[in-house]
Formats: C-alpha cells, structure tokens, sequence
C-alpha cells in the first residue's frame, strides 16, 4: 500500500485555518465579507468577551436556501467563481470558498439562512453537520461562532488579551464602515454598542461616527480621475496629523487594503506639512478595472497588486497636493508671549521652555564615561605632559563630592544655540538644547520612577477623543498612565477626561503632552513598561527643552549650566549626542602656537 494519502476533509480544513483563520478578526472579517456579498444594506456583529467565547454575525442580504447552506461548508465551495476567466475579473470580496469550513474545523458554528421564504438552520461541531433542520429566520443570514478554537488549545494559547483581539475588529469594522457608507453597520460587545453608522450613503457621517466631531471638521473632500482610476474620499487637515499609519484607510474597489507602496504615496503627499513622525487622515478609494489589480497574492486578501502602479500615484499626487495648495492651512497658532524672554531664569529653575519633537532617536543606555573617554582635558595648562599637579587633583576631590564638572562661566551665545563658557581649565561649547534636553529628562525620569509622584488639579479637565479601537487600547493601560500621575476617566463614547497631571508637565502645554504620552502606549509590540518609562522620559525630555534659535540670556545660561553640572550623567543628551565639549588652556596655547610641543 502507498504512503502518499489524500487527507481527511476535517484536517484538512483544519490546515487550511491555520492560514485563513488566525484570530477573531479573521472570523469576523471573512464573516462579514459574505454578508456584503450577498447585498445586504444591514450588517449587524455581536461578540461576547471580544468574539473569544461568541461571535455573531446577521444580514438581512439574498440568503441560501437548503442545498447551498449545506454545500457552503465544503471545502472550495463558492457562488463567486465558475472558471479561470473569473480569476482575474474578481468582483467580489470573496471567491476562494475556504472560510466557512475553516471556521467550522476549528469552532461550534449555528447557521440561520432564509431564501424565498423558506429557512434553513444548520448546527457544526468542529466541522461536522449535526443537524438540519427549517428555520422561522424570514430574510438574510445569521452565523453563531462559538468557542473558536476549542479543538486547537495550541492556537487558542496564543491569541491576545480582550483588549487587543477587540481592538483588532474594531478597527476593521471601522475601516468597512468607511468602504461601505451606504450599509448600516452596528456593532457590540457584550451587549455594548461600539459602532452604529447610518447606512445613507453619506461617507462623511461614517468619519463622524469612527473618529469624532473634531477629526470630521477637519476633512476635506476629494476627487479625480485619469484613463484608469477614478479616487474619491476625503483627506484630513495636516494640523489632525496623528502618530499612528492606521489612519489611512485605503480601499480598492470597496476592498480594504494595506500596500505600502500606496502608503508612501499618500505620506509624500504631505511632504513638509506634516512632521516626519506623523500621519495623515486620509479615506481613499480607489475604482479600477478588476482586470488591473491582483488580489489572489494572499490568503488574508489585504495586499493588491497593480498594473499600473505609477498611473495611481500620479493621480493620487496630482489630487491631494493641489487640494493642499487650495486651502488655507493656518492653524490657530499658540502665541507665545514676549514677556517669556525675560522670564527664562525663573523658568529654567523650575520648568524649562518650549517642544521639540525628535521621537525618531532612541535613548541610549546610561553610562558614566570618565572624562578622558569624552575628550575632556582638565590638565593644568603649566604641564604639559598630561600630569595633573597636586593642586588639581585636591581641587578634582573636592568637586568630586558634589559635581563631575567644574563651575563653568557663560561668556557669550553663538547662533543663538551654542553656549560659549569657561573656567580656569579652559573654555567651553554646550549644546543649549542637548543640555536642557538632558536635564529634563532625568527630572522626568526621577519623577516616573517615583511611587509618591506629585500631582496637579486641572481646574478645566481636557477632554480627549479617540477612535473606537485605539479607545479600547488606552482603557487597556489606563493604570500604567496612572501609576505616572495622569488618571483617566471614561466620558462617554471614545472619550476621556484628565483632572490631574503630574506637577512636571510645562504650563499651557498638557494636553500635547499627554496626548504624546497615550501615543507611546499605543505603539505596535508588546507593551514593557521599562521601556515605556524610559521613552516617555526622553520624549518629554527632548519636548519641554529650550532649543536652537530660542532666545536666551547670560543669566539664564548660567543657570542652565549649573542644572546641567548637577546632572548624574552631564556629557550627553538621552540620545547619545554629547552636550558639551571642552578647549583645555594647553589645547588653546597649541591652536595659536604659543604652546608648541
């Protein structure tokens, strides 16, 4: 007897869910993808404990009657292909017939259909029919999913928390909302409503509905179209820029999809509006020959191919850098006012002034180099040789207990960015914003490392609104953020209010800063708080610190001199660039030739 076997049916499908099915989204997605295939204008998905326990997805579209609700759980059985020809004329969501059995293998499904009249029930466990029998259900489909991978501890051990695995669908209910403004989408966990949308056709009202009045006001209409794509939707203003790439929602021919190229495209579009860090909003869809695009490259269906890539791109950059060009992008500006210039001194002894965003550098891992390793040289300048006298080192010992640098005197500021100072070693040159930057940052980095945090009551609370999944992420790491002094409170749908913030926050600027903070937690991988200890230090850091240009007097360097030689670490700012650099007086004698040796 051979070796070689065709496989069971049941393993089969179970294979096959190891690619099609991979979590509850996945459920959810290939789900709802059937019920807009079948013309519904109604879409409701209700899960229990983030779909891990139930997922139930109804519609009230064209239905099945007996013979194809039973055959729509075989393997390869599908209504959207007949032959080749229709591979690559694909028009509909879905077309390879895997799905159903795949979520079948691997859960309890109950199936309601209606057609004509007549309903069907079907009742699976682990992708064998237990029962059929007619159902009262009068239009559309309904699909249970429960226990999904009850049969599969392996795959079941690793989904997410609830928080992740319900973010995850909500973002992707949102983004079919977005694709389908004409169908009604509501969603719920358990028994919570999420998401309702309209259903009118009126593609603004989903954007209300998924990211808030304030986003929505700031949209903008577009449109165009070239011999081979017509793009419609709606662009955001660059001032509602957000940290997070899922804010562009790309769609295909009502088809979500993720191409980076695409992506790249739509960034390069706000090229010198937006800060390099940030993202715009943007709901583009794309309307193309199905003959044009190849969407059969992956099982999940998210990745397009496209024939004519740089057609679209110069379409899409035609469109949205003229719509750019035509607007008036003046944001309300913050006006600072004149009298901060003379208030620096007091300023830098408590707080320190202005925001600089530089998120892309990474903190480097502290470290206490000795001065020689940074390219100090304190030697006195009547030895030569490198051999401190006795008198300096005596001098070194005393300052050892207090500073690791010398008392240093500011002399002058070049490029209003260098501070020019110097002391009986020789002269000078910090970095006014790498030294401000590193003295912040360990006075943020003491405070978060804190348990007794000092706290301030805002006498107006800031409001802040969220995205339906991102909202469900926050609420994940809401006792991180409070164990740094911000207390979230849940004010309605996708909102928080803040009462309090930690005292370290500079005034008028605690809303950007806690709006920076949320953002870290809300960045992709696996959460470490260490991690986010240290980056929320460095980010505020580098945030609340006087920079090049800013205006800044003798008596406030002096001031920031001194911060900087109380620092555990002087030498470099929590990226790794160094914050001063020193000309020893036998280094100063050699450059003018009055030393020569």
């Amino acid at each position: 007897m051979g070796t070689i076997k065709v496989m069971d049916e049941i393993l089969a499908n179970k294979i096959a869910a190891g690619e099609v099915v991979e979590r509850c989204l996945n459920v959810v997605k290939e789900l709802v993808e059937n019920s807009i295939d079948a013309g519904s204008t109604e879409i409701k998905i209700n899960l229990i404990d983030s779909g891990t326990k139930k997922i139930v997805v109804s519609d009230n579209g064209i239905g099945m009657n007996k013979e194809d609700a039973i055959t729509s759980f075989s393997r390869h059985a599908t209504s959207k292909l007949k032959d080749l020809d229709d591979l690559f004329n694909i028009g509909t969501l879905g077309f390879r017939g895997e799905a159903l059995p795949s979520i079948a293998s691997v859960s309890n499904v109950f199936l309601q259909t209606s057609k004509d009249g007549v309903g069907t029930s079907i009742s699976l466990n682990g992708g064998v029919i237990e029962s059929v029998e007619n159902s009262d259900l009068s239009v559309g489909t309904t699909i249970e999913v429960r226990d999904l991978f009850y049969n599969t501890p392996v795959r079941l051990k690793y989904l997410k928390n609830l928080y992740t695995e319900l973010a995850l669908i909500i973002e992707y209910v949102n983004k079919m909302a977005l694709s389908y403004p004409s169908i009604r989408f509501v969603l719920t966990n358990n028994d919570k409503e999420l998401l309702n949308t309209s259903g009118d056709g009126n593609l603004l009202k989903v954007i209300y509905a998924v990211y808030g009045i304030d986003v929505t006001k700031k949209m903008i209409e577009i449109s165009g179209e070239n011999d081979d794509y017509v793009i419609s939707g709606y662009i955001g203003y660059p001032e509602i820029a957000k940290t997070s790439r899922n804010v562009i929602t790309t769609l295909v021919n009502g088809r979500v999809i993720k191409n980076l190229d695409l992506n790249r495209c739509l960034i390069d579009c706000y090229h010198t509006y937006i800060p390099k860090d940030k993202f715009p909003m943007i709901v583009l869809n794309i309307d193309v020959d199905p003959i044009l695009i190849d969407i059969n490259i992956h099982p999940q269906k998210m990745d397009i191919k496209f024939s004519k890539m740089e057609s679209l791109k110069e379409l899409i950059t035609k469109v949205i850098s003229s719509k750019l060009k035509e607007i008036l992008l003046v944001p309300h500006a913050n006006i600072r006012d004149l009298n901060t210039i003379y208030e620096v001194e007091d300023s830098l002894s408590l707080n320190t002034i202005n925001y600089e965003i530089d998120d892309e550098e990474v903190p480097v891992k502290e470290t206490f180099p000795n001065l020689e390793e940074l390219s100090f040289d304190f030697d006195n300048d009547n030895k030569i040789t490198g051999t401190k006298t006795e008198e300096v080192v005596e001098e070194e010992k005393e300052e050892e207990n207090e500073y690791r640098i010398k008392e240093m005197m500011p002399v002058g500021i070049v490029h209003k960015t260098y501070i020019i100072a110097e002391n009986s070693r020789g002269m000078y040159i910090i970095d006014q914003h790498a030294a401000a930057e590193r003295i912040n940052y360990e006075k943020v980095l003491n405070a978060l490392l804190k348990d007794d945090y000092k706290i301030i009551d805002l006498l107006v609370p800031i409001r802040l609104e969220y995205p339906k999944d991102e909202f469900i992420r926050i609420k994940e790491h809401m006792d991180i953020l409070k164990s740094i002094g911000i207390s979230l409170e849940e004010f309605g749908d996708n909102t928080f209010i803040v009462r309090s913030h930690p005292t370290w926050f500079f005034e008028g600027y605690e809303r950007e800063a806690i709006e920076k903070i949320i953002a870290i937690t809300l960045e992709k991988g696996e959460f470490d708080k260490e991690k986010f200890i240290y980056k929320t230090a460095s980010t505020m850091a580098c945030k609340m610190s006087i920079k090049a240009n800013d205006y800044l007097d003798l008596s406030s360097a002096k001031i920031l001199l001194d911060n900087l030689r109380g620092c555990d670490n002087p030498f470099t700012c929590p990226h790794g660039r160094p914050t001063i650099i020193t000309y020893s007086n036998y280094d100063l004698e050699r450059l003018f030739k009055r030393a020569m040796n």
